[in-house]
């Protein structure tokens, strides 16, 4: 297990898969930290329960509101490949407020020290549930839940915490 990542470090670098208009594609860390304000969030897993029911459609739904405190980029990440991720997007009609991150391997999440050992109910080693806001490629904020709780990375929290 790797070191976690703490408020006010650097993110460390490194790439995601993501869907393009032509296809398959891949965005690096800086592209998407460097020079931004972005809302990451981590699910366990697509199409999983609260992930899909709650985390998912409350970020899509807090959009307009986290854009207008500051942030320029919403994204959510997951230990699932590129295909499983656009597809979730397109089922929960996520259109183009949510940048869709696959972490396929878990390399990423890994590197951040979240890493969660799911093999127990067969879904083998994903992210922990967490949210954080990284502005210009530096750990703003940090909300890792414990357990099964989803409390602390909703978008509603985040959102206090930048109207805090």
């Amino acid at each position: 297990m790797s070191e976690l990542i703490e408020v006010g470090q650097l993110m460390p670098g490194g790439a995601f898969g993501v869907m393009t208009t032509q296809g398959p594609g891949a965005i690096t860390t800086d592209e998407l930290f460097n020079g931004q304000r972005v809302a990451l969030f981590s699910v366990p897993g697509a199409f999983t329960t609260t992930c899909s029911i709650k985390h998912l459609p409350g970020y899509i739904k807090g959009a307009e509101q986290l854009h207008a405190n500051g942030i320029d980029t919403i994204a959510c990440t997951a230990v699932n490949d590129l295909f499983v991720m656009d597809a979730w997007a397109k089922s929960a009609d996520a259109g183009s407020s949510i940048l869709m991150l696959a972490d396929g391997n878990g390399d990423y999440v890994r590197a951040l020290g979240l890493e969660s050992d799911s093999r127990r109910w067969g879904m083998g080693f994903r992210g922990q549930r967490f949210s954080m806001i990284v502005a210009d490629n530096t750990v703003e904020a940090l909300n890792i839940e414990t357990g099964g709780e989803f409390k602390v990375s909703s978008c509603e929290y985040m959102l206090e915490q930048l109207q805090g």
